[in-house]
């Protein structure tokens, strides 16, 4: 003999609950048959239609358009079940993704928790370097040859945190000077002056002892107007026109 169920026995079997069940059947989705005493009874056609439901319902399916699945209104199941199971692989595709991501971040997290203040320190300036080299190096190389980009890297790397802060502060420092000295309108008076004798040295913190030169200085202040890059940094920081001013303060004053 076939076996049956009750409300709460299905409830059990199944991880629905008695209220849910109780939905099912109000909306015609489940419904059950019924014992001499009126209680519902689940037989196996019953327990296989759920097994269904909750399957639709994994995917994330309506109760509507599983009602419609399961009484054959609502097109071919099996197109339905393959859009889901692309649908499925994507979501576990992004998951996967995310638990990756995660993962990355706690390692790194991690990682940052075990550093000294040195160690993070040196940490900053070898990811300032690459970065560097990434968004600048071929250009960087090409105009100013190996040697120097090479002998830039190594200055940095040797720089002390003090000096690192001194540099940081200095590079704020210009884009103040630049907004200052734009407003005059002049690309040879005091605040001109105090803004490339700024960038001159913060050129030479950059360069390291012996690299800083007039022509490389010039050159450099060319290249910036032949870049969108820097173009838009001190434009964006300092307004409209700001880059060609700095090149023609640069040129006006360093020989």
């Amino acid at each position: 003999m076939a076996q049956h169920y009750s409300v709460h026995e299905l409830a059990d079997l199944s991880g629905v609950s008695v209220r849910t069940l109780h939905h099912y059947d109000k909306i015609g989705l489940l419904v059950p048959g019924r014992a001499k005493n009126g209680y519902r009874l689940y037989g196996p056609k019953e327990v296989a239609r759920l097994q269904l439901i909750l399957l639709y319902r994994a995917c994330g399916i309506e109760l509507s358009r599983i009602g419609q699945l399961l009484d054959g209104s609502a097109g071919n199941e099996q197109a339905v079940l393959e859009e889901q199971l692309v649908l499925l692989t994507e979501r576990r595709r992004q998951l996967d993704q995310t638990i990756a991501n995660v993962r990355r971040t706690l390692d790194h997290v991690q990682k940052e928790q075990t550093m000294d203040d040195r160690e993070r320190f040196e940490g900053l300036k070898r990811e300032t370097i690459d970065h560097n080299e990434q968004t600048f190096g071929k250009e960087a190389r090409q105009r100013h040859g190996e040697a120097a980009v090479d002998a830039a890297n190594e200055a940095l790397l040797a720089m002390d945190e003090q000096t690192w802060n001194d540099m940081n502060a200095l590079e704020g420092r210009i884009l103040e000077l630049l907004r200052a000295a734009q407003a005059t309108g002049d690309v040879t008076g005091e605040a001109a002056r105090a803004l490339v004798s700024a960038h001159a040295r913060w050129l030479q913190m950059h360069w390291g002892a012996g690299a800083y030169n007039a022509e490389a200085h010039r050159g450099l202040a060319d290249g910036y107007l032949h870049d969108d890059r820097f173009v838009a940094y001190y434009d964006n920081a300092c307004g409209a026109g700001a880059t060609q001013f700095l090149r023609d303060a640069i040129h006006a004053q360093v020989r």
